[in-house]
């Protein structure tokens, strides 16, 4: 049995071919490990009581995160009681794993089921391990901000202008998935500030060539429900969607409308949720990836979608 869903497989075949998963690994390496237990944050995605995936970020001292041994990673930390992934954290759930080492644009997934919850944190029993390549990921510092005080959560039915202007203005957001047999992962994702399009409630994302597992995409053929994640990196301000997803295929099309675009999907917002100095540090801007030399930007498209369709994001 290959490491690749049916789902998964159906999508490589949509997309002209695949690639061979040499890189998936039933266990974390040492060198996974020990990048996991430097990292003061950790992406997650899990599932709420009704299924639909959650995608959220957990922050700590380098050090939060411990690997024993390649097929355990302990978490000293659980979403906060604000953060509506809090109660997806239950024993046997699954739930996907990314670290990213911004400063160097390193990241590795990890995907599994947590094995025991407690008070302070919990532990993940890892199936599926592998790495990632440096693609469309901004460079970023980390800097400590000392404590801030979080707001009070606030629930959104659609988006409103402060979520519109942070999706428009994104480089980078995350989205978790699911497979319909089982299992969960996070990804991230990358472009020019803008490369989000946006029309009314429903975002539209260019998809650029990667590492062919299509993982995510895969996913989202099967089960469409999907968690967005978008972070300000200087405020600390999560924003946190769930909506139904859908991938059209033709890449010409695609890239007629957005440069480098493989394939385009959308995603329709059904609910959202704004959780204001959520994060206890910021992120410096240091260089933003060279990959997106290839990448445009939305231009104006007549009755279409695009970062709002107006001012063009700066080029990068």
């Amino acid at each position: 049995m290959g490491p690749f869903h049916a789902d998964e497989l159906r999508a490589q075949q949509l997309a002209g071919g695949g690639a061979a998963g040499g890189g998936i690994r039933a266990f974390m390496p040492d060198q996974h490990r020990r990048f996991f237990e430097a990292l003061p944050y950790l992406f997650l995605g899990v599932s709420d009581s009704d299924g639909w995936p959650l995608a959220t970020m957990l922050a700590g001292a380098p050090g939060f995160l411990t690997a024993p041994d390649p097929w355990t990673l302990a978490i000293d930390g659980r979403p906060a009681d604000d953060d509506p992934a809090a109660g997806a954290i239950a024993v046997d759930a699954e739930i996907g794993l990314l670290g990213i080492e911004l400063a160097t644009r390193r990241r590795n997934r990890a995907n599994g089921r947590v094995a025991a919850p407690h008070a302070g944190g919990f532990t993940v029993a890892v199936e599926e391990s592998f790495g990632n390549c440096p693609q469309y990921i901004q460079v970023r510092t980390v800097r400590r901000t000392g404590p801030r005080v979080p707001q009070l959560r606030e629930t959104l039915a659609d988006l409103d202008q402060p979520a519109q202007a942070l999706i428009t203005r994104a480089d980078t957001f995350f989205v978790a998935s699911r497979a319909r047999a089982g299992g969960a992962d996070v990804s991230h994702r990358g472009g020019r500030p803008g490369f989000v399009g946006l029309s009314g409630d429903t975002l539209v994302i260019p998809d650029f060539r990667g590492n062919r597992y299509f993982n995510t995409l895969g996913n989202l053929l099967g089960e469409p429900r999907a968690g967005l994640l978008f972070v300000d990196f200087e405020s600390g301000d999560m924003l946190q969607l769930q909506g139904r997803a859908e991938i059209e295929w033709d890449g010409e099309t695609a890239a007629h409308f957005f440069a480098g675009a493989e394939r385009i999907w959308r995603f329709h917002v059904a609910r959202g949720w704004r959780r204001r100095a959520a994060l206890p540090f910021a992120f410096d801007l240091v260089e933003a990836s060279p990959f997106l030399a290839h990448t445009g930007t939305w231009p104006a498209i007549a009755g279409g979608s695009s970062a709002r369709l107006s001012d063009p994001p700066p080029a990068v």
